[in-house]
């Protein structure tokens, strides 16, 4: 029986899934490129991030092509990418899990972020294709076994490390960071049609003095804007969970809720949407 593990939640059975494609008529202008995709959604299961909670998670049928311009257009959605799933939050009876993206051309660094950049002037930072490489898995091995044991990442292996971080059809970098010489962080990151998608970023943890998951966001900040793109999308902030705190230290940023984006400033009161064809001044 064929199971799919997603990035965040439980494993689940792909027998068990039913079609829910319907669900996306609400989606508008994004029938176009969307409507011969087929989505699917998990049975309840066990939240990862809130305890006692449950959670159901919505999939694009996994033997789907997708291609950059509709995982773009999913992004826009607020779908997220774990290997070659993309998937987000379908849960009944809760709305927890927000959807949020930094607009590059309004970020403003704070004094504690311009710190860790003066404080790492002397990090290099290299672009790669991504490929197998022993000390990139074995850093990722000693951030798991050491930052994140109690979660459902543990244990790690190659083979899981293949299929959540190479293993896809994303137009997909691994930027390596390193000082004098040696590798200290890396930081996945998806190419999308209006911006870069934070995918995921591992580091020495006895390095923590480097802030490394910080600069890291900030380096991303900055590619994005180096090409003159608009969103970093960071992936899903739950204020609940003391894990996911540091995104919305990035700001501004605009959050996903009732199905449009909205500005932070705007999350605690009533709103109007963001425009989606409004443009950052670059």
């Amino acid at each position: 029986m064929h199971r799919i593990l997603i990035h965040g939640s439980s494993t689940f059975n792909a027998s068990s899934i039913f079609n829910v494609k319907l669900i996306l008529f609400d989606f508008g202008i994004f029938m176009t490129n969307l409507q011969t995709l087929a989505f699917f959604a998990t049975p309840e299961h066990d939240c990862s991030y809130l305890p006692g909670q449950k959670a159901t998670t919505m999939f694009a049928d996994p033997k789907a092509k997708i291609n950059n311009a509709v995982y773009s257009q999913l992004s826009e959605l607020g779908f997220r990418r774990s290997g070659d799933h993309y998937y987000r939050p379908h849960c009944s009876n809760c709305n927890a899990c927000t959807p949020i993206r930094v607009p590059v051309s309004d970020f403003k660094p704070s004094r504690s972020q311009k710190r860790i950049l003066k404080k790492n002037h002397a990090i290099k930072s290299q672009v790669m294709t991504p490929d197998f490489h022993e000390d990139h898995y074995l850093l990722y091995e000693k951030y798991i076994n050491e930052r994140h044991a109690d979660g459902d990442m543990y244990p790690p292996s190659r083979d899981q490390y293949r299929s959540f971080l190479i293993d896809s059809q994303a137009n997909t970098q691994f930027v390596e960071f390193s000082l004098d010489g040696n590798l200290c962080g890396i930081a996945v990151t998806d190419q999308l049609e209006d911006g870069l998608s934070a995918i995921y970023t591992f580091f020495d943890p006895e390095r923590t003095d480097l802030s490394i998951g910080t600069y890291a966001i900030l380096w991303q900040i900055n590619e994005t804007i180096r090409r003159q793109q608009k969103y970093l999308y960071l992936g899903y902030f739950i204020k609940q969970c003391r894990k996911m705190t540091y995104k919305n230290q990035f700001k501004p940023f605009e959050a996903r809720t009732n199905d449009v984006w909205i500005s932070n400033s705007q999350l605690d009161k009533p709103t109007s949407p963001i425009q989606k064809d409004s443009k950052p001044n670059f």
